[in-house]
């Protein structure tokens, strides 16, 4: 989708900071981070939310949590982080390419503020 900003930082035409990239899925720092470690994780194909996505490829679900995970380990977040899918304007998804925000790097709150 050539005005999707995630499927254009996935082809090249935007540059990102990459931590992590499979044929599947890229990771890179967020521009605007919420916490000292913050990067986004996601799938290079287009999908809208993580619903879509499941209800097409739940394997590809399943290997952008792993990436999640991978990312945090490389990371080193071993005391703990923070995986999040925003779905929907109400929930504050900003981008429609789904993608999976890893925080951490400092105690984290509940609820998230």
């Amino acid at each position: 989708m050539s005005d999707c900003l995630f499927c254009r930082i996935v082809a090249g035409e935007i540059p990102s900071t990459v931590v992590l990239e499979t044929d599947e899925v890229l990771a890179f720092r967020d521009i605007a981070p919420a916490a000292p470690t913050h990067v986004v994780v996601v799938p290079k194909e287009h999908h809208v939310d993580v619903v879509a996505l499941t209800a097409t490829d739940p394997d590809l679900a399943g290997r952008l949590l792993a990436a999640g995970a991978a990312v945090a380990a490389q990371e080193g977040l071993g005391e703990g982080f923070r995986l999040v899918f925003n779905t929907g304007a109400h929930a504050g998804q900003t981008v429609f390419h789904l993608h999976l925000h890893v925080l951490g790097g400092r105690p984290m709150s509940w609820p998230p503020g």
